[in-house]
């Protein structure tokens, strides 16, 4: 149960540090953190769980990480569900704390037609730049999958772990860094579905594009890692 709930307040604060920053401090005239904010801050979302309840869990806070995770020889399979169940359990409670929030302010509405909507990930019309489907999908398989690479090599018994935390949190700063113009950046099956749930609309028809891409990359990721980069004992 510890490592559950270890992936509950990681999933929490991801969803609630990333996607608040974007909702409250990207587009504050003159003193906002732009895009490039929102990049940082989820960055800093899994840099600081990973040190703070890493070790409990192994740090996953993302269903597609524990999908290549276990593809790549490193998870077992019988603890994929729990560990889903909990990371979206958090997403989604950090998401009710943000709408909790956001509706303290007076004219707040969420418009579910509108791209980039309560932070939620969208492609097409829901794109925050008009990216097509295939570029969406391409983009997010792609991501996660070196997203992936960066997870396992990092932590990998022969490299240096002490540092595993900082290359995870620096990656996913640059993941953010390319993608947020072209999907609001996923690379994150909970986070997608904690924001889409708040919004409805058609962001619900396109959740399914922010499970396969993410998991779909992971899991290739995994299966690379374990056959073509792994090292093997001396």
């Amino acid at each position: 149960m510890k490592k559950l709930f270890a992936e509950f307040f990681g999933t929490f604060w991801l969803v609630f540090g990333g996607c608040g920053s974007a909702l409250f401090a990207a587009g504050i005239p003159e003193l906002g953190i732009g895009f490039a904010g929102v990049a940082l801050a989820f960055g800093l979302t899994v840099l600081t769980m990973a040190y703070a309840v890493g070790h409990i869990s192994g740090g996953h806070f993302n269903p597609a990480v524990s999908f290549g995770l276990w593809a790549g020889g490193r998870f077992p399979a019988k603890d994929l569900a729990p560990y889903i169940i909990s990371q979206l359990i958090g997403g989604i409670v950090a998401a009710a704390a943000l709408y909790l929030i956001a509706s303290g302010k007076d004219g707040f509405a969420i418009d579910p037609t509108k791209a980039g909507a309560f932070a939620a990930n969208g492609f097409g019309n829901l794109s925050p730049t008009g990216y097509s489907l295939q570029a969406a999908f391409a983009t997010e398989f792609l991501l996660t999958f070196f997203f992936l690479i960066i997870i396992l090599g990092a932590t990998d018994k022969f490299a240096n772990s002490a540092f595993a935390g900082i290359a995870i949190g620096l990656g996913l700063t640059l993941i953010h860094l390319i993608s947020i113009p072209i999907t609001n950046t996923s690379v994150n099956p909970a986070r997608s579905t904690s924001q889409a749930l708040f919004v409805g609309g058609e962001y619900i028809s396109q959740l399914w594009l922010f499970w396969a891409a993410p998991i779909g990359g992971a899991i290739l990721a995994g299966l690379a890692y374990k056959f073509l980069l792994q090292k093997e004992e001396n």
